[in-house]
């Protein structure tokens, strides 16, 4: 039976452990900040047809940091929006060097 998160700081811990594996957790940050930069891009340029690019970049590199390193299945399966918060909140802890 799965666990169910209240909070996201109960959640994050849970998170992280997911993230174990130094290549999983750069190829999320490739992805997180590549879909930064195509957001600027769409947003500069007006081609918001292009917004479904977004979710592809992302969880691409993200789902392959999974599926080929870290072996286990994304947590975006179990928990979709506790999931997105960690990938933003372990994104700003690896480009702010903190460690957790």
């Amino acid at each position: 039976m799965e666990k169910e998160y209240k909070t996201f700081k109960d959640f994050y811990p849970y998170y992280l452990a997911e993230h174990s594996n130094k290549v999983c957790r750069i190829l999320h940050y490739i992805g997180s900040s590549l879909v930064l930069i195509l957001l600027a891009f769409i947003v500069y340029t007006q081609k918001y047809s292009l917004f479904f690019i977004l979710p592809i970049c992302g969880y691409g590199f993200a789902w392959a940091g999974h599926f080929f390193f870290e072996k286990n299945r994304p947590a975006t399966f179990k928990y979709p929006l506790y999931s997105f918060l960690g990938d933003w909140v372990m994104f700003y802890d690896m480009l702010t060097f903190k460690k957790r």
